[in-house]
């Protein structure tokens, strides 16, 4: 069975309903809204902090885990967290940590085409992720210029190189390259999974 998708008005409409049917406390100040509108949706997806949509043509589709994700950057909002510590506690959240923090039951997600799959690679094989060409390196941010915000980069087996800046895709190549021998070490150590291949790879 297809996962169930939205469009962007029905998600925000969702998650709009989801924080009125539990105790939630509102935007804490006047800067933040209490729930995110269209182009901040659009941001959370340009930053990473929010997956970004599957789309259908012209038309940007959204699942049960954009829901996640989005009440999820709420509660911590509410609870007086800033955006850029809300984007390292969420940066490559599974899907059961972003439903406790969003405090919705957890569903079992279905495959889809914007869903990861995770690739048995040789211990030697070179992971490599694919990142869109019109990626922007610089981006710009509607609100809050005190707040510096960072950008995950997947480096396998649940690790997340943090950055103050969003880098291009050359970068990328360039970044994970040199990152192989610290991987080697995490998987000696035990401290990252051992057969499970870049949680934004591309799914081909």
């Amino acid at each position: 069975m297809a996962e169930t998708t939205w469009t962007l008005d029905v998600l925000i409409g969702k998650v709009v309903a989801t924080l009125d049917l539990t105790a939630y406390a509102g935007a804490p100040n006047g800067r933040v809204r209490e729930v995110p509108d269209a182009r901040a949706v659009r941001w959370y997806s340009t930053i990473g902090l929010v997956d970004r949509p599957v789309m259908q043509g012209r038309t940007a589709l959204y699942g049960p885990r954009h829901l996640a994700q989005l009440v999820a950057i709420k509660r911590l909002q509410s609870q007086g967290h800033k955006l850029a510590d809300i984007q390292a506690e969420l940066a490559g959240a599974p899907d059961d940590v972003l439903m406790r923090i969003a405090e919705m039951p957890f569903w079992k997600a279905q495959p889809a085409a914007h869903v990861p799959r995770v690739v048995e690679l040789p211990a030697a094989a070179p992971r490599v992720v694919e990142i869109p060409a019109a990626a922007p390196r610089v981006v710009e941010r509607p609100a809050a210029p005190e707040e510096q915000l960072i950008t995950g980069v997947p480096l396998g087996g649940g690790a997340v190189l943090l950055l103050p800046a969003t880098p291009g895709e050359d970068d990328v190549a360039r970044i994970r390259g040199a990152a192989r021998e610290l991987m080697d070490v995490l998987h000696e150590l035990g401290l990252i999974a051992t057969q499970q291949a870049d949680s934004r790879g591309s799914a081909e």
